[in-house]
């Protein structure tokens, strides 16, 4: 038997089948005000998201995460990002006493000598920060695409988010990355220069490599770990 969160993502995934990205987001933020937000890491991804969401002017709660051990070039781009739109992006940082509690305990360093302690430094910086950020929220919006990984494929446009209680939009999961590359191009939209370097996927500085030629899309993340245990536990996919 269904159950009513299915039933909901179902209706909601026939009136957005067909719409562009802006009208989705205008639909969501009809049906749920003050409750549609949109998490970035200033990917090229999420640029091109950001840049349907101010040039409609949405109002939509856009936040982004600072791990603490970002790259200097996310600051820059997140800093063009600002002076370009105008618009507020909100900052959820880890809880101090439990990054503390990690780092005396552990080093600062830990994430590179097991899964679990990858695993505890990727729940403090990033996930119960996300967790916070999406209190309240009805729709979280994403710059998923299928192209991200083998288990992102199997991803609809429209999902129910059971950890968060939530529907998560992702509409840029067709696209290739060709796509986004011009879609940044072609509207000046800043984007993060570590891309142009063979970053594809950009998270943690220590955390994060250029990928080789060949190599899939996320063998830059936590290269040092097997393929199969590269998530962060921000999406369950």
């Amino acid at each position: 038997m269904d159950t009513a969160a299915d039933i909901l993502n179902s209706n909601l995934s026939s009136q957005i089948s067909g719409l562009s990205i802006q009208d989705s987001l205008h639909l969501f933020t009809e049906l749920y005000p003050g409750q549609v937000c949109f998490s970035t890491s200033f990917s090229i991804e999420d640029q091109v998201i950001l840049h349907h969401i101010a040039a409609e002017n949405l109002p939509v709660h856009i936040f982004t995460l600072d791990t603490g051990r970002l790259f200097s070039e996310t600051h820059s781009v997140w800093t063009a990002t600002r002076e370009k739109y105008h618009i507020p992006i909100h900052t959820y940082m880890p809880d101090t006493s439990r990054l503390e509690k990690y780092v005396n305990q552990k080093g600062p360093n830990a994430f590179y000598e097991s899964v679990e302690n990858r695993k505890e430094c990727c729940f403090i910086r990033k996930v119960e920060p996300l967790k916070r950020a999406l209190t309240g929220q009805k729709v979280w919006v994403t710059g998923i695409r299928a192209g991200h990984s083998g288990n992102r494929s199997q991803l609809n446009l429209l999902e129910w988010d059971e950890d968060n209680q939530l529907n998560k939009y992702n509409p840029l999961l067709h696209w290739t990355h060709e796509a986004v590359r011009n879609y940044i191009s072609e509207n000046d939209v800043p984007y993060n220069i570590l891309h142009d370097r063979g970053f594809v996927s950009i998270g943690c500085q220590p955390c994060t490599r250029a990928i080789r030629p060949g190599e899939e899309f996320r063998a830059g993340r936590w290269w040092w770990e097997e393929a199969d245990k590269k998530e962060c536990g921000l999406h369950s996919k």
